[in-house]
């Protein structure tokens, strides 16, 4: 649950309470009974599971020979005409 921070208009008494998000906010100080107004701070954000961090991430593998397909590359065939392992010229 979010921690929201509220200040009183008359004695100046800033205080945190632990709400909902959905409750309605504080409208009275605790010490002298006041209107009080939500205040905007910085909030702590935490990142909680995986994939995060740059270590959580999957390398890829670069594969070190590339490898000359598997179809014979002949190129008397009309499908192996655009093939890069056809095309040994």
């Amino acid at each position: 649950m979010p921690t929201y921070e509220y200040r009183c208009s008359k004695c100046s008494k800033d205080f945190e309470i632990v709400q909902k998000i959905t409750d309605d906010p504080v409208e009275k100080c605790p010490k002298c009974g006041e209107h009080v107004e939500r205040l905007i701070n910085a909030t702590n954000f935490i990142l909680k599971g995986t994939g995060w961090y740059k270590s959580d991430y999957a390398r890829r593998e670069v594969p070190s020979k590339v490898e000359a397909p598997s179809c014979g590359s002949d190129k008397s065939k009309p499908s192996c005409q655009g093939c890069p392992a056809a095309n040994t010229d």
